[in-house]
């Protein structure tokens, strides 16, 4: 039982890592390519993860999981928000389809 949970979870997380790299070839711009991979890695590597801790059970192995889960979590979206800010900063235009700009309209 645990091992058919343990799949459907890294299933799952492989399917969203594999989902976020291929948005991340085919969306526009950056703004949008980050977002795929900040879905990638909150949603594919923490479902992994869960897979893992349901494979090894109460082991080293999930223990180092658990606490991985909540460091991937907040560092890959606050990375994002950074990376996202700067480049916003920086200058780097929107993709000709977005169709609008919260951002400027909130520094105003």
């Amino acid at each position: 039982m645990n091992n058919m949970v343990s799949l459907i979870f890294i299933t799952i997380g492989v399917l969203f890592n594999l989902l976020g790299g291929i948005g991340i070839i085919r969306l526009p711009d950056t703004y949008n390519r980050l977002q795929a991979a900040t879905k990638c890695v909150t949603l594919g590597c923490c479902s992994i993860l869960i897979g893992v801790i349901f494979h090894f059970g109460i082991s080293d192995a999930s223990t180092k999981a658990l606490v991985a889960i909540p460091v991937l979590f907040f560092a890959s979206t606050v990375g994002a928000h950074a990376l996202i800010r700067g480049t916003y900063h920086f200058g780097v235009k929107l993709g000709k389809k977005s169709v609008k700009d919260d951002y400027k309209e909130a520094v105003k």
